[in-house]
């Protein structure tokens, strides 16, 4: 039985929803972020020295990274998987392919980069600090966020933008895994860009991502994708 160590508010959530599309049962152990830093509890660093989620256990292997578990689970349970389900991953030289295999890399290598350190430097000022540092903090805080981070979130947002309106899925007409990959990066895009006035078709995807049933099953039992 596949065991999902799940971090609340984190990629991991995207595991849950590849194992419910697949139709594959398996076991959730939830994991809560320290309250006042957010970060993942030490417990986890039982299950894999990294002590980050996703982390699967499955056959007596322990297995990282979303990617790799992404990869792994459509690889082992993927052809008996139901309908369209059992074609998420399109043959390979295939446009398709080239398309999935680009937003698997873009989603981590690419986009997170730039949310995770927008995510840093909201958080700065927030944290307690003297008095008189705070409003240098703030203001050092927004000239990065203002120079550097937001005009590349831009460009990651019109690029996204720009392909949701001519497909209907991330590689195409059909989900695939590419979909997976990229569904915590877009939540949490459209989370921290305040995107969706200005880009209806990142709206659009993530209402068509959102409304399937497999999809608000893994929201049932993971809780939110990203924190408020």
């Amino acid at each position: 039985m596949i065991t999902v160590h799940h971090l609340e508010t984190s990629r991991s959530q995207r595991i849950l929803w590849l194992l419910e599309e697949l139709g594959q049962p398996y076991d959730l152990k939830v994991y809560k972020r320290h309250p006042v830093t957010k970060l993942a509890p030490a417990e986890l660093k039982k299950v894999h020295p990294l002590g980050k989620s996703p982390v699967i256990t499955d056959r007596g292997e322990v297995i990282a990274e979303s990617g790799a578990i992404l990869e792994y689970l459509v690889e082992q349970y993927g052809k008996q998987a139901p309908g369209e389900a059992a074609r998420l991953v399109p043959a390979v030289g295939t446009p398709e392919h080239r398309q999935l295999r680009f937003w698997m890399h873009f989603a981590e290598g690419s986009l997170m980069n730039w949310l995770v350190m927008k995510l840093v430097f909201m958080s700065i000022p927030t944290q307690p600090m003297p008095f008189f540092v705070r409003p240098i903090a703030r203001e050092l805080c927004k000239k990065v966020q203002h120079k550097l981070i937001d005009p590349n979130v831009g460009s990651a947002l019109a690029f996204i933008e720009d392909h949701l309106g001519r497909h209907t899925w991330f590689a195409g007409e059909h989900i695939t895994l590419a979909d997976f990959q990229m569904s915590f990066a877009v939540s949490a895009l459209m989370s921290r860009a305040n995107a969706a006035g200005s880009h209806p078709n990142l709206a659009a995807y993530i209402k068509r991502m959102e409304s399937r049933p497999a999809y608000q099953r893994a929201l049932a039992k993971g809780g939110p994708v990203v924190m408020g």
